[in-house]
């Protein structure tokens, strides 16, 4: 008898050899940290339903993670004989009707020793294995029999799962559940504890399940046709009729014709194909993907539909994005292109990979927004995971566009009707070192037309191949309940009863509160990486170079203000130090060095020097309540401490929606007060009394306070370029429209008379925003003619002015506004 453990011991190591000869997994998960497991304590695996072939895959992958062995027996005097166990086993087989699964005896096994132990506890990690990820259900018999779905496959159809789809097997293990704490409470009851635990891990397994694979979908054949069936869709149909006089079949052929061009068609093959692509293609031109905070996303996406909305800085997001949920075992989102990316060749590529295609505007097509909504409704009633950017459109300045809310505002509404699944949102942060089309975005700044996305484009694009981007990080944000902030704006709103045309009179303000919150959050999620930061502090200076060890200094300095005062727990910093990251920059040749005798000198030449400050915008946020606070001493010895919070918290609405900065407009004060500390902590202030000082000129505090304050003095100058215009002409003598034009032209004039190397100092969009926040907190106010009025209080903001610009600077930005006027 003690012979037969041996030889099923070594049946058992063959056959794994065997196994593995053919499986490959990609596991998540695996790791004795990420799982947090505790040093002395036993572990116990579990997996959903008996299987030898997923024994066998456990036990490999707990060998390559260097984790507890999953054969060995536990180390316990009683209790189950190895240290996994099946939490179901089939009942039923070939020649015999199945039944539902049942509990295995070594389950019940585990939590009777669990109640006569009480004083040990066994940490239980569940493990889920998915033989192939099918995120769709197929017309095809033979693909249905052989895809890893929500059934419980038979013997006959495993093997021929694991044959089909062995090479693309995916295993995660998740973080341990005490069985002391589960069956603590039901020490008399023992039918109860086993409940218990079995449910906690039923529900478990569900949940990763849904991240996994998605919810079931149907053709999408089926899907366009119901969607022209939908009563919204219906009456869509009808008033175009009767509205355009064409006959309701036309109409009809008309609205299926859009849900065609829009509905996705998402493809197992083709996003293994991707996969394979994308693997290939990131090796080649990044050194690297950092993937911080995943486990946000794996949290909310168990129960929950999940809505991504990263920033878009570039063409290549939403391929990353899409790969990297892939490649941690989770359900790649549907995502929501622009119908010019819907060309030959690379559109049904998309639309297979998930892609769903939208004009850009459809406001004056009422039957095609109708389709549209529907199909979004579908989506989310069905809790399919959507990714949509906010911001309309790429960054060209790398700073994050105000929100747009048309597809925010589609979100709401589809909850609204159908709110039994909740919607989440994970704001994404995707930071790039080297944004691949950077050079065309400073083309576009200039006037330069806008490029049309082509197939020959594409080609163009490909030559860029051999080229290295740097490093690119994927930073997911503190996740966005849609009912949270929808209890914000209106408590009552479950009471209410809503259709699918209905819009609610605070519709709007919920709106603006979650796209706010999610242009918050993702800022908040911000990735520093060296080219940031060298970027950063070059631009500071007037003449764009400075010597090495300075600079080097200088950004070690940085690194320590957002350390001393971290902007959000999701902000990323890169490792190393300032002279690290100095090298990174001149291998990737962004900066220039000229040696010299007393020390080299470190500059910036060429497109480089704009292009600089697209990195710098990424990271400018971090550093905007410090450097608000440093621009207060460019023209003062020394302030009262109330003097300069005042001050600050007066511009600082302005500098917050400009930023999307998260600290409240109405509760900013504490956290000028803590960076008063911090400055005065580091040496750039000195506190006399309830005075604040400047250090002495000359010295190396004073350098340090004068290069922090010019990382937001250009913004201030263009607010007083405005503010100066609308003086010059006088109140009520120029028009919202007329004030931007003037803006924008005279800022691109000092641009260029004072060699400004910032695109978005004459970004139109900035000064429609600063435009619209002066009217929004009722300093300017609008006549019956259009005109913008102003009070007394306009001139108190641009004497404040003194306080902050140079003398040079406050007369030339007089002459040019004359010039304007």
């Amino acid at each position: 008898m003690r012979l037969f453990p041996k030889i099923w011991g070594l049946f058992l190591t063959v056959f794994r050899k065997v196994l593995f000869l053919w499986v490959r997994t990609d596991v998540s998960g695996a790791d004795r940290e990420e799982l947090a497991l505790e040093d002395g304590k036993p572990v116990c695996y579990v997996l959903q339903y008996s299987s030898l072939s997923s024994r066998l895959v456990l036990e490999q992958e707990v060998r390559r993670a260097g984790l507890p062995r999953a054969e060995v027996p536990l180390p316990l005097e009683q209790g189950p004989a190895q240290s996994f166990v099946f939490l179901y086993r089939r009942v039923g087989g070939l020649f015999s009707r199945r039944q539902a699964p049942r509990l295995t005896p070594q389950m019940e096994a585990l939590v009777q020793y669990g109640l006569a132990h009480p004083e040990q506890d066994i940490q239980v990690v569940p493990v889920s294995l998915f033989w192939g990820r099918s995120p769709d259900k197929e017309k095809s018999l033979f693909k249905l029999l052989l895809s890893d779905t929500w059934s419980v496959a038979g013997r006959l159809q495993k093997l021929l799962i694991i044959l089909v789809h062995g090479r693309n097997t995916y295993v995660q293990f998740n973080r341990p559940v005490s069985l002391r704490q589960v069956v603590s409470e039901y020490q008399d009851n023992e039918p109860r504890a086993i409940r218990k635990l079995a449910r906690i891990l039923r529900t478990h397994f569900r949940r990763v399940r849904q991240a996994v694979l998605g919810p079931d979908l149907s053709h999408r054949r089926t899907l366009v046709e119901g969607l022209v069936r939908t009563q919204a869709v219906k009456e869509a149909i009808r008033e175009t009729a009767r509205r355009d006089d064409i006959p309701p079949e036309k109409v009809r052929a008309k609205a299926r014709k859009y849900a065609d061009e829009i509905a996705a068609s998402m493809s197992i093959v083709t996003i293994r194909f991707l996969e394979v692509v994308l693997s290939w293609l990131w090796n080649r031109i990044y050194n690297g993907i950092a993937i911080n905070n995943i486990e946000v996303v794996k949290d909310v996406a168990q129960d929950n539909a999940v809505v991504y909305v990263p920033c878009h800085r570039s063409h290549i997001d939403y391929l990353l994005l899409s790969y990297v949920l892939y490649k941690n075992g989770l359900m790649p989102p549907h995502i929501a292109a622009g119908i010019n990316l819907n060309m030959p060749v690379v559109g049904p590529i998309l639309r297979r990979g998930g892609a769903f295609f939208m004009r850009r505007s459809f406001r004056d097509n009422p039957l095609y927004a109708t389709v549209f909504n529907e199909y979004m409704h579908v989506m989310f009633s069905r809790g399919y995971s959507v990714e949509y950017f906010v911001e309309g459109g790429r960054s060209r300045t790398g700073r994050m566009l105000p929100p747009r809310p048309g597809m925010l505002s589609m979100t709401v509404r589809s909850f609204l009707r159908d709110h039994r699944k909740p919607i989440v949102f994970v704001p994404v942060y995707i930071g790039y070192e080297k944004v691949m089309e950077g050079r065309s975005y400073l083309g576009e700044l200039r006037g330069k037309k806008k490029q049309k996305e082509s197939v020959l484009g594409l080609a163009k694009t490909v030559r860029k191949l051999s080229n290295s981007f740097g490093r690119v990080a994927v930073n997911f944000g503190e996740a966005i309940h849609l009912s949270d902030v929808l209890d914000d704006t209106h408590a009552s709103w479950r009471q209410e009863a809503y259709d699918a045309d209905y819009r609610p009179s605070w519709l709007n303000q919920a709106v603006e509160n979650l796209s706010l919150q999610v242009a918050n959050r993702i800022n908040a999620s911000v990735a520093v990486n060296p080219i940031g930061m060298t970027a950063t502090v070059l631009l500071s200076t007037e003449r764009l170079a400075m010597d090495e060890r300075q600079l080097v200094r200088l950004m070690d300095q940085l690194a320590e203000l957002l350390k001393a005062f971290p902007y959000a727990d999701t902000v990323t910093l890169p490792d190393g130090s300032g002279q690290d990251w100095l090298a990174y920059c001149e291998s990737m040749g962004l900066v220039t060095r000229q040696p010299q005798k007393l020390g080299d000198i470190i500059g910036l030449e060429g497109s480089n020097a704009i292009l600089m400050t697209y990195y710098r915008n990424n990271i400018q946020h971090l550093f905007a309540l410090p450097a608000l606070i440093a621009c207060l001493f460019e023209n003062n010895r020394s302030l009262s401490r109330d003097k300069v919070v005042t001050l600050c918290t007066l511009v600082y609405p302005y500098i917050q929606s400009e930023l999307f900065l998260h600290y409240p407009a109405d509760n900013a004060e504490p956290a000028f007060h803590q960076w008063i500390d911090i400055l005065v902590d580091k040496g750039l202030l000195r506190a006399d009394g309830d005075r604040l000082c400047r250090p002495e000129e000359g010295t190396d505090a004073m350098l340090r306070l004068r290069s922090l304050s010019r990382f937001i003095i250009q913004t201030l100058e263009r607010y007083h370029i405005a503010i100066a215009i609308l003086r010059r002409y006088g109140s009520g003598k120029i028009s919202a429209a007329e004030l931007e034009e003037q803006s924008t032209l005279l800022a691109e004039r000092m641009s260029i008379l004072f060699g400004l190397n910032a695109p978005e100092f004459f970004d139109k969009t900035l000064f429609r925003n600063f435009i619209a926040n002066l009217q929004k907190n009722g300093v300017l106010t609008t006549d019956d003619n259009g005109q913008l009025c102003y009070s007394e209080g306009l001139d108190e903001v641009a004497e404040d002015a003194r306080l902050v610009l140079t003398v040079e600077k406050r007369q030339a930005i007089q002459q040019v506004t004359m010039l304007g006027a």
